[in-house]
């Protein structure tokens, strides 16, 4: 049984999506290259920076167009939500699920189209997580994927230098595929959280339409100016608990993202100070309606788990040097929770200077599955590119 119409959110996104900057066909050809040799680079610089080593020798990035980028997350999402699907067509259902009933595959599939063909015109990069299985039919561990048109887009608005922007930007999406190459439990930690989230769903027709009437409050106060996004209006009581996990997990890989982009950044970008300054500030800018679907999607959100988990990270890194920190990265109950990192000296006293905490390897697994903190649950897109706004 098909929840969303994929064929129908992949047309919808490519008619909708705005058309990228003029470039010539030779601008278009020196991005591309540059952005391949830049992202070899900057994993080099990051594994030596966060002292990570996953043992995979350095690949290009997948360079793509914003219509390849939308493509490439339709692919993903039907990877992610498949528990969901399969849970909906199980055995002896005999009438569709009240959701696909009441909005139908064609309607949630030109939504999906929509929303990414808002997000299509603003991400500079993400680490593919979720792809479909290769030939082979093993999945594959993940593509660090970057939108040239949307860079060049970014570099031209800011007036910065090209050459460090890109690098800057492949330092940050570069850190996402240390992460998740590097420490290998890390992938499957989110995606049974995903898993666990998406089959947390109500699927009967009154609660349906009770989280209907309250995104629709969402949207009202967004429009108003207020905080309300979807994402909190259509949650369950136990997906929020789970989202807590999520949040937590994300936050952390986001903003060490952000904090070895800027770590990096002064040694390999010399305009760096200048490149940060005028990103945030086109992060802030933006009309009142781009504003409001920022706040409605979530991305407002993003943001601040940028700016809080780089803020816990710097703050580890400068009490207990990087070899503290990448205690992190030991198993899922070394995660900080959402609580750790607002205040990060209980992740310290917790994780750092409890000698009783065992912990695996940096590039081990953990046994018996995820676990939780001695101090509470644990917490995100699988991607976290800069973004705009």
């Amino acid at each position: 049984m098909q929840v969303i119409d994929w064929d129908l959110a992949v047309s919808t996104g490519t008619r909708l999506v705005r058309p990228g900057p003029q470039v010539t066909r030779e601008e278009a050809r020196q991005a591309v290259s540059d952005l391949r040799r830049l992202s070899r680079e900057a994993e080099r610089h990051v594994r030596e920076f966060t002292r990570i080593d996953g043992g995979a020798s350095a690949q290009a990035a997948t360079i793509v167009d914003r219509p390849g980028w939308i493509k490439a997350n339709v692919a993903g999402f039907r990877v992610v939500l498949e528990p969901l699907t399969q849970r909906m067509s199980g055995e002896g259902r005999t009438q569709p699920p009240a959701i696909v009933a009441a909005v139908g595959s064609r309607i949630t599939g030109v939504e999906v189209g929509a929303v990414l063909a808002f997000l299509a015109s603003r991400v500079l990069g993400q680490y593919e997580l979720f792809l479909p299985p290769d030939p082979s039919g093993r999945a594959p561990t993940g593509r660090l994927t970057l939108v040239a048109p949307n860079i060049v887009n970014a570099e031209r608005e800011l007036g910065v230098d090209p050459g460090d922007f890109r690098l800057w930007v492949c330092l940050h999406e570069e850190t996402h595929r240390v992460q998740f190459t590097g420490v290998p439990w890390l992938r499957e930690y989110v995606r049974s959280q995903m898993t666990e989230f998406l089959l947390a769903s109500d699927l009967d027709l009154p609660t349906l339409l009770e989280r209907l009437r309250t995104a629709a409050d969402a949207v009202a106060d967004a429009v108003r100016g207020g905080e309300g996004n979807l994402i909190d209006a259509i949650q369950t009581p136990e997906q929020k608990k789970i989202l807590e996990r999520l949040t937590a997990v994300m936050t952390l890989v986001e903003g060490h993202g952000d904090y070895v982009m800027d770590a990096v950044g002064p040694s390999v970008v010399p305009s760096v100070t200048e490149i940060r300054t005028r990103f945030q500030q086109r992060r802030e800018g933006g009309s009142r309606v781009d504003r409001t679907v920022r706040r409605l999607l979530g991305i407002d959100l993003k943001m601040k788990q940028y700016a809080e988990g780089s803020a816990f990270v710097r703050t580890v890194v400068d009490r207990v040097g990087m070899d503290g920190f990448n205690k992190v990265w030991g198993g899922p109950a070394t995660l900080p929770t959402q609580a750790e990192i607002a205040d990060p000296e209980r992740w310290i006293a917790r994780v750092v200077t409890a000698p009783a905490l065992e912990t695996p390897h940096l590039n081990g697994s953990p046994g018996g599955g995820p676990a939780e903190p001695a101090s509470g649950s644990v917490d995100g897109d699988g991607d976290g590119p800069p973004r705009e706004g």
